[in-house]
């Protein structure tokens, strides 16, 4: 299915993969780049992602079937806000942000009845920004989760959906409030954590003379990659999804003292069982072709940010 103008607001990693794979799958006909930055839209145009590219969100979504909001969630409902009143009746609004609740408590109320609102979550993207970092294949056999509200037109549901599924996404259905306690343990207490170690080795540095960063192992180095994540859209998921993540936040600090406790008494089989169980969960992520099981998750040493061109 082929949207005949898409416009997709904000060009980081996100937007500009979604532009890209839509031109390399023939997903739009008529493909809108919308950023506010002037940079980042002269880049946009220079790469070619877009048939038109432009900071005026107002003059962009006119006449778009499918505008893709692929900005912070902090900054979605002014965004919103801005766009609704120049968007065309049947227009389909979604987004692409890691919390659910908020964004739809932030959007739905700034569109009219001619406009539906279905949100998404493509669980894909690396620790690189900006319009250079984005490929058409970033969310190839990965999830995006679609959270509609209930009663939501079938036909625009059908519209986000054929759109993820053409850029090769698979595609699932949940609530926004399921979704954020799910994302809360799976992605974001995971960066919380990596943002809070990275940070700890930080402060070492002078302690140890450097040889926390000199000396750094494998497990240091892939939270550095996880912590290297963009912080403006980081800072706002914890602050939006706030609830959830202190939920899981205070199971995983129980967890954590069952497992210090283990050390600290020398129970060894509490702590072999523990770690034959995560194997197992790791090996079950990349039977599902989640993850590789190569060597460094599969990049190669020294290995460059994806080509600009994607595909």
């Amino acid at each position: 299915m082929s949207v005949e103008r898409l416009a997709i607001v904000g060009l980081g990693l996100i937007g500009s993969s979604i532009a890209r794979g839509a031109r390399t799958y023939g997903l739009a006909k008529n493909i809108v780049a919308i950023d506010r930055d002037p940079q980042v839209i002269e880049r946009v145009t220079a790469l070619g992602l877009a048939d038109w590219a432009t900071t005026d969100a107002a003059e962009g979504v006119r006449g778009a079937d499918l505008v893709i909001l692929c900005v912070p969630v902090g900054a979605i409902g002014a965004v919103a806000e801005q766009i609704a009143p120049y968007l065309k009746p049947g227009a389909v609004v979604s987004d692409v942000g890691s919390v659910k609740a908020a964004v739809v408590a932030a959007v739905t109320p700034h569109l009219s009845d001619a406009n539906v609102f279905v949100p998404a979550h493509p669980v894909a993207g690396t620790e690189y920004s900006g319009p250079d970092s984005g490929f058409a294949t970033l969310f190839s056999n990965r999830w995006c989760i679609l959270t509609p509200p209930d009663g939501a037109d079938e036909a625009a549901v059908e519209r986000v959906r054929a759109l993820w599924q053409g850029l090769g996404a698979i595609v699932e259905t949940m609530t926004p409030e399921h979704h954020d306690l799910v994302l809360a343990i799976t992605s974001h207490v995971p960066h919380l954590i990596a943002y809070n170690i990275v940070g700890t080795a930080a402060d070492l540095e002078e302690v140890t003379q450097s040889e926390v960063v000199k000396f750094s192992a494998g497990g240091f180095r892939d939270f550095t990659r996880i912590a290297a994540s963009d912080p403006t859209m980081w800072r706002d998921i914890f602050l939006t999804n706030r609830d959830a993540v202190l939920e899981m936040l205070g199971r995983f600090n129980e967890d954590l003292s069952a497992l210090s406790r283990a050390i600290r008494w020398g129970d060894g089989e509490a702590l072999h069982e523990l770690f034959t169980r995560t194997r197992a969960i790791r090996r079950g992520i990349v039977a599902m072709g989640q993850e590789t099981a190569e060597a460094d998750f599969g990049r190669a040493r020294g290995a460059a940010p994806p080509a600009a061109t994607g595909g």
